[in-house]
């Protein structure tokens, strides 16, 4: 009874009147609505994440209808892997997101695994006109029963069409439209238009190695070359291909550049991205390329790819933020995973070296709403500078400084504190989140240093630049020259930034600001 009559005293007050008693309950609703939408602990403000259960790779980048289109792979039934589906969403800027039914379900074909997305615009495939081109989704499908009989023919490529821009889709009555042979990991169909050829190119992922098919009509499919066997990382299994060309920046020189994953086999452990710059004829790619290059050393940026149709033709990259080392295990309930923050991929030479930089669109610009500035701050040898922080895990740092040594360490009253570390004189960039919150849900995530060389990181000034969301930190140097992507799961928002000078000679930081990141999702 107590508390029935607590219940109406609240109702009382939040209402004002009782003749707009009805009216202003579902205002009540709708304002408290607002406060815990998206509000979980460790809930992304600002980066895309289901509203519930468990997402993985970003699937069918494309750009249509004044929309700019996110699928991913997703359970919708528990917070851990299951039967794959594509989720849906789409965003008008790249930064604020709107939840769509789910797309693709699974069918006799089995589990619709990763893939692409491209406009007909030619209407090659038949499915739409010339006023109304079909949204084609080109996916792997993953037949499980094959997989638990022993046999490797079970995955096998599908496609399905939308004529309302993505809101329903006819799955084709003809697939799969590229079978298999027996090669058991065979997956994530990448899609574009050719223009040297005049046709649509595939890329898929053979196990170790690269496949090139190519189609008149998106339906029937003829393999043309192959990459890899000898080139790149081979730690672990090829995944989600993708490949495009860029302009040198400031050259008229053009490169095409090869994205492959790989799992495991990155760096720093699990699953990372690697990247091929070279040529391609229409057929065939080919490097020079010796050494294994990583879009991103941080240990939680994968199976990213780039969007197709752009208006403005920049290439947009999303990866997926996690690892196959501890995905099924971070401590979240209501959903599980998120996506790095939309990037502008960018090719620029560095000491004769040509190096692919990725940095955030500068949409994300509009929603650094206040900030504040520090002046100067210098630091002799061991000196520290600690400052507080005004926005805690919804925050972006900038600032430029010296080639110095240098520590800098996020932390909190709770004593939770993750280490980023500069050397200069071994031109690495070291992280350390072993005690940057919870990490015992796996010994993976906290196991050792992770490490990222900075071969041609520039002398003398240095731009840094982190974004801390609630349970991420993206860390670029030199506008994405190289990059450094992790989860971490604080305890409570970091409240201190402590600057430490390890080098001899005053450390100079210069113009550094904390600007306050908006929530995407009010």
């Amino acid at each position: 009874m107590l508390k029935h009559i607590v219940r109406s005293v609240i109702v009382f007050i939040v209402l004002g009147s009782i003749g707009c008693k009805e009216k202003s309950t579902e205002k009540a609703m709708d304002k408290k609505n607002e406060v815990v939408y998206y509000t979980e602990e460790y809930r992304p403000q600002f980066h895309f994440s289901p509203k519930e259960k468990w997402m993985n790779d970003p699937n069918g980048l494309v750009y249509h209808g004044g929309k700019y289109h996110l699928f991913y792979q997703h359970y919708p039934e528990d917070i851990v892997w299951g039967p794959m589906h594509w989720g849906h969403a789409v965003s008008e800027d790249m930064i604020h997101w709107q939840h769509k039914p789910i797309a693709l379900y699974p069918d006799r074909h089995g589990y619709i695994f990763s893939g692409s997305a491209v406009v007909d615009t030619e209407n090659t495939s038949g499915f739409g006109t010339a006023e109304n081109p079909a949204m084609v989704a080109v996916f792997t499908y993953h037949d499980d029963t094959l997989l638990k009989k022993g046999e490797n023919n079970f995955q096998t490529q599908g496609i399905a069409y939308s004529l309302d821009n993505g809101d329903s889709w006819t799955v084709y009555e003809g697939n799969p439209v590229v079978g298999n042979t027996g090669i058991k990991d065979f997956r994530d169909p990448k899609v574009f238009w050719n223009d040297i050829k005049n046709n649509w190119t595939m890329l898929l992922v053979a196990g170790d190695h690269l496949q090139i098919w190519e189609s008149d009509d998106l339906k029937k499919w003829e393999k043309v070359s192959e990459f890899g066997r000898d080139k790149g990382a081979h730690g672990g299994v090829w995944e989600c291909p993708d490949l495009f060309k860029l302009k040198v920046e400031g050259h008229d020189e053009e490169k095409w550049v090869l994205l492959i994953s790989i799992n495991p086999g990155a760096p720093n452990g699990g699953s990372g991205t690697q990247y091929f710059i070279g040529e391609f004829d229409g057929d065939t790619f080919t490097t020079d390329q010796e050494e294994t290059k990583w879009i991103d050393l941080g240990r939680d940026n994968y199976a990213g790819v780039t969007y197709n149709n752009v208006p403005n033709q920049d290439r947009i990259f999303i990866g997926w933020m996690s690892n196959w080392d501890y995905a099924a295990d971070t401590p979240t309930k209501v959903w599980r995973s998120a996506m790095t923050l939309p990037r502008k991929l960018s090719l620029h030479r560095n000491n004769g070296q040509l190096e692919l930089y990725n940095y955030p669109l500068e949409n994300f610009d509009k929603i650094v709403g206040k900030s504040y500035e520090q002046p100067l701050i210098s630091l002799k040898k061991n000196e520290l500078k600690q400052l507080d922080l005004q926005f805690g895990n919804r925050s972006e740092i900038k600032f430029n400084m010296g080639a110095h040594n240098a520590n800098w360490v996020f932390s909190n009253e709770q004593g939770d504190s993750l280490k980023v570390s500069v050397d200069i004189k071994n031109k690495k960039v070291l992280l350390d989140r072993s005690k940057s919150g919870l990490t015992d849900f796996s010994p993976k995530f906290s196991d050792g240093l992770q490490e990222m060389n900075i071969p041609n990181l520039k002398d003398g000034n240095i731009e840094v630049r982190m974004i801390l969301d609630h349970s991420s930190l993206e860390l670029f140097f030199n506008k994405g020259q190289y990059v450094m992507t992790n989860q971490i799961f604080p305890t409570s928002a970091y409240t201190k930034l402590t600057i430490e000078n390890l080098s001899d000679g005053v450390l100079e930081i210069k113009s550094f600001t904390e600007g306050e990141v908006e929530r995407i999702w009010d």
